[in-house]
């Protein structure tokens, strides 16, 4: 994992060095995730590391992404397929999405609680995240009856788990100690 990020790290930073300066931010987010949809299809993914001359394979890939990826999209993947990388583009776009957040002060945090949380409840958390982490927060929710109570919440490298479960486990571990 980590040799595929650092192949694609300079991908995603040239586009999205673009994509600052051409102001086009989301639409090269939207033609990132879609060719990455496309190197990932399984009818794709056997051609991305087959015998193809990478100018063939160039010219495939942007025929099937068609008018989704635009020119300079297009001499983004030509140069990705000259290099033999473009089953790296689940990680460019990844790490794209990453800069951008991280641009746009934004992050993404999953909130895991037993049981369904109120909108006032959800508010409640992002604003307190908000200022705690000094950026807009986007709340993904899901619900797992395994905790018993209370919550768990991911921001980044941020974890803070206020489950029943959780406590019984640290309590067992120190117990144990």
């Amino acid at each position: 994992m980590a040799e595929i990020t650092t192949i694609a790290r300079p991908y995603a930073k040239a586009a999205f060095d673009f994509a600052i300066e051409k102001n086009a931010v989301d639409s090269w987010a939207e033609m990132l995730n879609f060719a990455a949809m496309v190197s990932e299809n399984e009818t794709m993914k056997p051609l991305l590391t087959g015998s193809l001359a990478s100018h063939q394979l160039a010219e495939l890939f942007i025929g099937v992404c068609g008018e989704q990826v635009n020119e300079q999209g297009q001499n983004l993947l030509k140069v990705m397929a000259e290099n033999g990388r473009l089953e790296t583009l689940p990680a460019v776009s990844q790490l794209f999405v990453e800069m951008k957040h991280e641009w746009a002060k934004e992050i993404e945090a999953n909130v895991v609680s037993a049981t369904e949380l109120s909108s006032e409840q959800q508010q409640e958390i992002s604003v307190s995240l908000e200022k705690r982490l000094t950026r807009k927060v986007k709340l993904n929710c899901s619900i797992d009856a395994s905790l018993i109570a209370g919550l768990i919440i991911t921001a980044g490298d941020l974890v803070i788990d206020g489950s029943v479960r959780g406590k019984v486990s640290r309590l067992s571990d120190s117990l144990q100690s």
